[in-house]
């Protein structure tokens, strides 16, 4: 099937996604190198991953963010290398490339460090500065949680550490485990890892810690 643009004037072929919330077929190579080259670009907050039942690749959740749209959740099926894997996990965020024509036609890739600013969040967490959280706001996100992954919330938190002269607020899109859904509560107090004092872009939530300390 051949997706257009009526916009940019360009096709790609390959498999059209399925309805919302079915994982798209995984695309062609050639499909795979158009996008790269003229997609819309944007970025993808991984939501869930988990590999494909007796078939090569993973089943990516992602939540994607293009400026000027509202994010929105789609379900992919894509390959990627062991190494790039390991910066997908639930929390990271990636690079994306859209199908202007189909914005749930999409492949994801690993950006540059320093071109994206962000880190992953088994990075963050292993070798980040450590900080005590209190929970603002927490809201769910996701529109089609159906129980088979964490549910996602968006967190609004107030962080102190202790070689910081003052608090600052962070706003994270992230899956939380179902065993810590009780400590997410307005007040509640979370140990999390952090590289710089941002907006949210290098900061992760210990679960382990939080939940021992609960």
């Amino acid at each position: 099937m051949t997706a257009w643009s009526a916009n940019s004037g360009w096709r790609v072929r390959g498999r059209r996604t399925g309805a919302f919330g079915r994982p798209a077929g995984p695309l062609p190579e050639a499909a795979r190198t158009e996008l790269h080259r003229r997609g819309v670009r944007g970025s993808a907050t991984v939501l869930g991953v988990r590999p494909r039942r007796g078939e090569p690749g993973h089943v990516f959740w992602v939540r994607v963010a293009i400026d000027g749209e509202h994010p929105y959740e789609v379900r992919i099926r894509q390959w990627v290398s062991d190494t790039d894997l390991r910066w997908m996990g639930p929390g990271d965020v990636v690079g994306c490339r859209v199908d202007p024509g189909d914005r749930e036609r999409l492949v994801l890739f690993v950006p540059d460090p320093a071109e994206s600013g962000r880190v992953g969040q088994a990075k963050i967490l292993a070798d980040g500065r450590r900080a005590e959280a209190t929970v603002l706001a927490a809201a769910p996100v996701a529109a089609d949680y159906a129980g088979r992954d964490d549910p996602v919330l968006r967190l609004d938190l107030e962080l102190m550490a202790w070689d910081e002269p003052k608090p600052w607020c962070v706003r994270l899109v992230a899956p939380v485990p179902l065993a810590a859904l009780g400590a997410v509560d307005l007040g509640a107090r979370l140990r999390v890892a952090f590289f710089e004092v941002d907006r949210g872009e290098s900061v992760a939530v210990d679960w382990a810690a939080s939940l021992d300390e609960g």
